[in-house]
């Protein structure tokens, strides 16, 4: 069971939902310069380039998770600062979470890799009918802690990602309740690299508001 304040403008409200799908949408980015560079970031630490321009990945949703603490297997995983789409009965919502992945597992599959690591999220939301209109404007940020310092990691605005009209669109259909749609992020900073603390951040600047939420990494050995 996952637990959200949702903000909307007509006041607050506690919500308790029962995930029944988890979708992590992958290359969704407008500006193809900016995607061609998170393409080739990657391809960098061998992964292979997308079959198509956006993916839908289907995650079980048992990965979904609000602990403070991610647990992985190995040193080679990573945080990355999404916008995600939550569908609350008949409403989407709108919070922010990290697609943790593994990366040496990625060099193998991106479906394997992203089903190996817990998926964040925050604890609150808002009404998506409330920011689409300035959708453009919304700010994704994270920050690591590497080596005991805290570093930003990534840094941009939402006007590189597809709306959430037209990501829902090419997905196929409008979500069904329940649904966690995980939409896409930005290039890091510096490159991909391992992290013991992810932060991240999603700013309102229109309405004056943040949604934030942070995690710590405990890297579990490999025994063989």
């Amino acid at each position: 069971m996952l637990r959200f304040d949702l903000h909307a403008r007509q006041g607050q409200q506690r919500i308790t939902l029962e995930p029944a799908a988890l979708i992590v949408a992958g290359w969704t980015g407008r500006d193809e310069a900016a995607l061609r560079h998170h393409i080739e970031e990657l391809a960098a630490i061998g992964v292979p380039r997308p079959s198509s321009v956006p993916v839908f990945y289907r995650n079980s949703i048992l990965n979904l998770t609000q602990a403070p603490v991610v647990e992985v297997l190995g040193p080679d995983t990573s945080g990355e600062v999404e916008p995600v789409i939550v569908a609350v009965e008949d409403q989407l919502c709108l919070t922010v979470g990290s697609d943790h992945t593994d990366r040496k597992a990625e060099t193998q599959g991106i479906a394997l890799s992203k089903q190996l690591c817990a998926k964040q999220l925050g604890h609150d939301l808002w009404a998506l009918d409330d920011v689409v209109d300035h959708w453009d404007q919304l700010k994704l940020r994270s920050f690591v802690t590497i080596d005991g310092k805290r570093l930003a990691y990534q840094d941009g605005t939402l006007s590189g990602m597809r709306p959430p009209a037209d990501l829902i669109a090419r997905y196929g259909s409008a979500l069904a309740p329940n649904t966690v749609m995980y939409c896409g992020t930005l290039a890091a900073i510096g490159g991909i690299r391992p992290a013991t603390r992810f932060e991240m951040e999603l700013e309102d600047p229109v309405l004056g508001r943040t949604l934030k939420h942070a995690y710590d990494i405990n890297v579990l050995p490999v025994i063989t």
